[in-house]
């Protein structure tokens, strides 16, 4: 079974008594949640959801660790097998959709690195030109996918870049090729629609000021002093936006502002993703309660991983 959508919608916590309803266990499926320490910025479950179901891929690395969609893959669908064979149900929840696409349709990656040498050039033409040429390259290939790219993540956007230039296809086309013979297992997709992005978009602002209010700043100082060490975690939604309130720059009210605006636009982005990616049952959260939102995902969980 597969639980997505955008930030804020309430995945966590549906998640959890999901598993606790189905006799099922959580595993994550968001790239940030992966990290240890990082709890309040990457909105990982709480202790009170945890309590609900076992919880897997969550906080099992270190920040200063590099980690990739391979690895990803690699690492859910041994926690899915695991807790498949022991007869209980295998639930991911996340809002990072590269992961979870890349999961349940059985992408493999081998072949898919380039080499040291592009990886240099691509890296020199960014330095030079800055990122507008290569976004125009990769619209040029695939501007479906262009579309649903965090701009604001250069690796992403750089290794893109690589793909292409190494394999003479698109990102989208390379996905294809590398898919196993049909998917990992037949999860059941549920996605959390809000059909009032005004209200989505309040509950994104409602959530960076409960996070200050529970140490959010705290934990991004940890990020900036060990930004060198901390790359992935430096570039973060949640993190990277207070920087100028560590060097001096702008207010902290400037600063939680930034994150507002920011996490908004992730918002964006991930119901682009889903809605373009997905076969899924949608639940529209602004007009099923919880409750009701749980009873339509037990009624319709019949087939899952």
């Amino acid at each position: 079974m597969v639980i997505c959508g955008p930030t804020a919608c309430g995945k966590s916590a549906l998640a959890a008594r999901a598993a606790a309803l189905l006799g099922g266990e959580v595993v994550c499926g968001d790239s940030m949640q992966i990290y240890r320490g990082l709890e309040i910025g990457t909105a990982a479950p709480t202790e009170e959801e945890r309590a609900l179901a076992p919880h897997h891929l969550y906080g099992f690395l270190e920040p200063s660790e590099g980690y990739s969609v391979a690895r990803y893959v690699e690492d859910a669908r041994a926690a899915v097998l695991e807790i498949s064979a022991r007869g209980r149900l295998p639930i991911i929840c996340g809002g990072t959709g590269l992961y979870i696409d890349s999961l349940c349709g059985g992408v493999n990656f081998l072949g898919a690195a380039a080499s040291e040498q592009l990886r240099a050039e691509v890296r020199a033409e960014y330095e030079r030109g800055g990122l507008e040429p290569l976004l125009a390259e990769l619209e040029r290939a695939d501007r479906d996918f262009v579309k649903t790219l965090d701009k604001n993540n250069i690796k992403r956007v750089l290794r893109a870049v690589e793909l292409l230039r190494s394999s003479g296809i698109t990102t989208a086309g390379q996905t294809a090729r590398s898919r196993e013979n049909g998917s990992f297992g037949r999860a059941k997709k549920f996605f959390l629609n809000p059909s009032n992005r005004a209200a989505l978009y309040e509950r994104c602002e409602r959530r960076v000021d409960e996070m200050l209010a529970r140490g959010l700043l705290e934990e991004a100082r940890q990020v900036f002093e060990k930004r060198e060490s901390y790359k992935t975690a430096a570039q973060a939604i949640g993190y990277k936006e207070f920087f100028p309130y560590f060097m001096g720059e702008s207010s902290l009210e400037e600063c939680a502002e930034a994150l507002k605006r920011a996490t908004r636009r992730y918002a964006k982005r991930q119901l682009t993703w889903f809605k373009r990616s997905l076969d899924a049952v949608e639940i529209d959260i602004d007009s099923n309660s919880p409750e009701r939102a749980l009873e339509i995902l037990a009624k319709n969980s019949l087939e899952s991983l």
